[in-house]
């Protein structure tokens, strides 16, 4: 009878712990291709979301990331730290440039370099990676081309070769990078090193070709059938067997962090911080008490701060900037022509040189410069107005503001006695006698004691 229990409790525990692990067999089963989508230009904030997604595949067990890119560039600095993530990930991730229409130029180019898998999808392209951000000139023509002004360039100049030092530091820095990625990934390591020099691009099918890329697909689910069974090698020469057929796909969105610095790392976006930050304090100090320009303005300033740390600025610019904000500051309490309009020209040509790159989605607008320009100016002029207002109007404080001025009698005995005026209390003496109550006119003030006379008009304020 005890044998006959014994194994009905094994029984029953037997088919207990076979319903306990079936969800979690069936969650290990489930394959899962997670999608990050890059859109628009690469900065601070397309790098921290990437890294974060890379950590939740991670986390999840993913089967692949996709990486979809349509990009004109960006930052050398967030396509570094973009790249450096995805060559430590334990989750093998595969560069997707889609959809149709879509490119990946410049530092998409070397993200792409640097997927385990670099796919495409019909009617993209890749390439132009010549790394003009830096803010030099574009490489030299090839040997034999005319030149703008139609003569040929010396014998012995190489094709594609950089006219001055620090384009050529800056290139060949590129090429060696991209090269080191394309041997990494057994992918066309010429072509890419011409894609630095002379900005060539490739087409979908001419990249596939050249070997530029692994694979083109339409779409997503076609990009996970021609993966299935292809074997990648991630960090520290572990190998994967990728088995992605029926694998479901979910998509990663920004998070809050994200989207936050995806905001605030605009130039425009951070100069206008900047900007309402210096001006909310300068607000403050002319109005001690108001509390809300002091907040705002404080708040604001650290933003913008925070915004060109992150971003490759130009510090003459920036301290132009704030020399020009100083002239202004100074005009508001000692009005003049000359350091106002020193003001505004110091403020415009720091704006000009602020950012030190030109990289697409990372330029600062003629037009947030005109505007905000066109509103120091403004200023500078509605504080010269109101100074030649100020000096032809009559005297509001010191002595010679009090002549004229009516006041009441509050004593007198023979020629002096105590009056009221201007909201205080003055002693007085005058050549007539006056009643308690009787209104007189100040003529003039020696020492802290008024003349008074009988009005002439009907007198001022009290």
């Amino acid at each position: 009878m005890q044998t006959k229990k014994a194994a009905l409790v094994a029984a029953i525990g037997v088919v207990a712990l076979f319903f306990c692990l079936l969800p979690i067999s069936a969650e290990e089963n489930r394959r899962l291709a997670l999608v990050i989508t890059i859109e628009g230009a690469i900065g601070p904030a397309s790098a921290s979301y990437v890294k974060e997604a890379l950590v939740t595949a991670g986390q999840q067990r993913a089967e692949i990331v996709i990486l979809r890119m349509n990009t004109p560039g960006g930052l050398n600095s967030s396509m570094r730290d973009i790249i450096a993530d995805v060559l430590a990930s334990s989750v093998p991730v595969v560069g997707y440039v889609a959809p149709a229409g879509a490119h990946a130029a410049s530092a998409g180019t070397y993200i792409l370099y640097a997927s385990h898998i670099a796919a495409m999808a019909p009617g993209t392209n890749i390439g132009a990676a010549t790394p003009v951000q830096i803010g030099g000139p574009l490489p030299g023509l090839p040997s034999g081309t005319p030149d703008k002004g139609g003569k040929d360039k010396k014998d012995g100049e190489q094709q594609g070769e950089p006219k001055d030092a620090m384009t050529a530091k800056a290139t060949n820095d590129a090429v060696a990078f991209i090269r080191s990625l394309a041997e990494l990934r057994n992918r066309n390591a010429e072509w890419a090193e011409k894609a630095v020099r002379e900005a060539a691009t490739l087409s979908a099918n001419a990249a596939l070709q050249t070997h530029a890329v692994d694979l083109v697909a339409r779409d997503q689910a076609e990009l996970l059938r021609e993966l299935d069974g292809r074997v990648v090698e991630l960090a520290g020469g572990k190998t994967q067997r990728l088995a992605t057929q029926g694998a479901v796909i979910e998509t990663i969105d920004p998070g809050l962090i994200s989207r936050f610095l995806a905001v605030i790392t605009d130039p425009n976006v951070a100069f206008i911080l900047l900007m309402v930050g210096i001006y909310g304090l300068i607000f403050e100090f002319m109005s001690p008490g108001a509390v809300a320009p002091g907040v705002v303005g404080t708040i604001c300033l650290l933003l913008g701060l925070y915004a060109l740390n992150l971003l490759p600025i130009n510090y003459a610019g920036l301290g132009l900037m704030l020399v020009g904000i100083a002239l202004l500051a100074v005009e508001a309490f000692n009005p003049t022509v000359v350091v106002g309009l020193g003001g505004v020209i110091a403020f415009v040509l720091g704006a000009v040189m602020l950012i030190r790159i030109e990289a697409p989605g990372y330029r600062l607008s003629w037009s947030v410069i005109a505007v905000v320009a066109a509103m120091f100016t403004g200023f500078v002029l509605v504080v010269l107005s109101a100074l030649r207002r100020a000096r032809r109007g009559p005297l509001r404080v010191g002595a010679q503001a009090m002549l004229g001025l009516a006041a009441e009698v509050l004593d007198w005995s023979g020629n002096e006695g105590h009056v009221f005026t201007h909201g205080e209390r003055w002693q007085a003496r005058g050549a007539d006698s006056f009643k308690p109550g009787e209104r007189v006119e100040v003529a003039d003030i020696i020492d802290l004691t008024l003349e008074v006379r009988r009005p002439s008009g009907e007198g001022g304020q009290l």
